[in-house]
């Protein structure tokens, strides 16, 4: 195999797309974010998922229970309140300082351009409008992550046998699609922040 596998992940190679938008989406991260606007049950986080992402990946109550109790665990969160409910009793959870600093570490950090990345970005953006972030820088690093990725794949291909031309060009199609969604994205974020405060 030699370079070609240094060049793209084993996705590329099976092109394993469709499924790529439902496993990179980070569920754990994007829930700490939504939680990071204001304290919330549960079922404020489900409704306020199901709203913006149940289409890239959808989340069943069981994973936003789940989830909800690791980041408890991990110091991320905490629980303010309990109150009672028609069921159970509704537990209230707020984000902890170690939290605030874990979803802007990941708002800053450019997911790597491997396949459908949408719906990551999307969850990032969508976050940081609704902390009232600055989402077009956020944009802005994620378009340079791409740029550097072209610029690799680019010089691959110069010394690259047919298969390995073949390859990067491939990723390169998809990130070129990532960058133009990004650039509609980052055009239209007036109307998103309106929809993500409305």
């Amino acid at each position: 195999m030699g370079k070609f596998e240094n060049i793209l992940p084993t996705e590329y190679v099976v092109g394993v797309y469709t499924r790529r938008v439902v496993v990179d989406m980070e569920s754990r991260l994007t829930l700490l974010g939504l939680l990071s606007a204001g304290p919330g049950h549960g079922y404020d986080l489900k409704r306020s998922w199901d709203h913006w992402f149940a289409a890239s990946k959808p989340l069943a109550y069981g994973q936003v229970y789940a989830t909800l109790a690791r980041l408890v665990r991990d110091g991320l969160i905490t629980q303010v309140e309990t109150e009672p409910g028609a069921g159970p009793e509704r537990k209230r959870y707020e984000v902890t300082d170690a939290g605030r600093q874990s979803v802007e570490q990941w708002l800053l950090t450019p997911v790597a351009p491997a396949g459908d990345v949408q719906a990551n970005i999307f969850a990032k953006t969508v976050i940081a409008l609704m902390l009232d972030d600055d989402a077009g820088r956020l944009l802005d690093l994620q378009r340079a992550e791409h740029m550097a990725r072209m610029r690799e794949l680019t010089r691959l291909k110069q010394d690259g046998d047919l298969r390995t031309v073949l390859l990067a060009d491939h990723a390169l199609f998809h990130i070129e699609a990532d960058l133009r969604w990004m650039e509609t994205t980052a055009a239209r974020l007036s109307e998103l922040r309106e929809e993500v405060h409305s």
